[in-house]
């Protein structure tokens, strides 16, 4: 019987592996990204806390409008919105301020971005906020749980985008929303290395391969397009 089990097991794995090496590609590209690439996509490095300094630059209102990034969520009082990617906290400060009594999820990979986030918390108050330390393929948040979830320039840099969308999805309340933000690849004005953008089409294609359903795009920021996705 333990045999057998283990056989199964095995058997699952093996193919779960199989799979996995199917969809993506191992090549070599930009030297700003990974030699790994998904539906015609090389993915970018990942931004670490050294580059905290660069995610409080004050010119970032300016040169995002994230003021208006958050208008565009239309965020109300009791939300549970998730921040993917939330590094120094930079919207996890001001989405706090809006969801009232609601709770706001700060998620990052990298030990050391939780525990900026954590001081920055207890330095600020932020009594509403819980910081989680995901995985390269989970956000290891509670199953339909989330109403609005945001990704701002992050997604990209996901080493597994296919496991990490179809884990958001999990997360997200039926009918919940996801703000995929990011800078736009079509517009060579826009000063960003060309890994570190996405197009519009990219994008749909690969949050729709996860899952999702396509809303609309809220083409009112300066730098990047704000893509807005649904868990129907």
């Amino acid at each position: 019987m333990k045999a057998s089990f283990l056989s199964l097991c095995l058997s699952v794995l093996l193919c779960v592996s199989a799979s996995t090496q199917e969809r993506y590609e191992l090549r070599s590209g930009d030297p700003n990204g990974i030699n790994k690439w998904y539906l015609g996509r090389q993915i970018a490095y990942v931004m670490s806390h050294q580059g905290i300094d660069w995610l409080e630059r004050p010119e970032r209102e300016k040169e995002e409008n994230s003021s208006q990034l958050l208008r565009n969520m239309k965020i109300k009082p009791g939300m549970i919105v998730a921040d993917i990617g939330a590094g120094s906290g930079y919207y996890t400060a001001r989405i706090s301020k809006k969801v009232g009594n609601g709770t706001v999820y700060a998620v990052d990979i990298e030990p050391e971005m939780i525990n900026y986030l954590d001081q920055r918390i207890a330095r600020e108050k932020l009594t509403n906020v819980k910081t989680i330390l995901s995985t390269e393929q989970k956000v290891n948040l509670p199953a339909n749980s989330i109403d609005l979830m945001l990704l701002v320039d992050v997604y990209h840099e996901f080493s597994f985008p296919y496991e990490m969308g179809r884990s958001m999805l999990e997360a997200l309340k039926p009918g919940g929303l996801l703000y995929l933000v990011e800078f736009r690849a079509e517009d060579n004005n826009v000063p960003i290395k060309a890994v570190h953008k996405m197009s519009e089409k990219q994008a749909v294609k690969e949050l729709k391969a996860a899952g999702f359903q396509f809303e609309r795009n809220i083409s009112n920021l300066p730098w990047q397009h704000c893509m807005v996705f649904k868990k129907s």
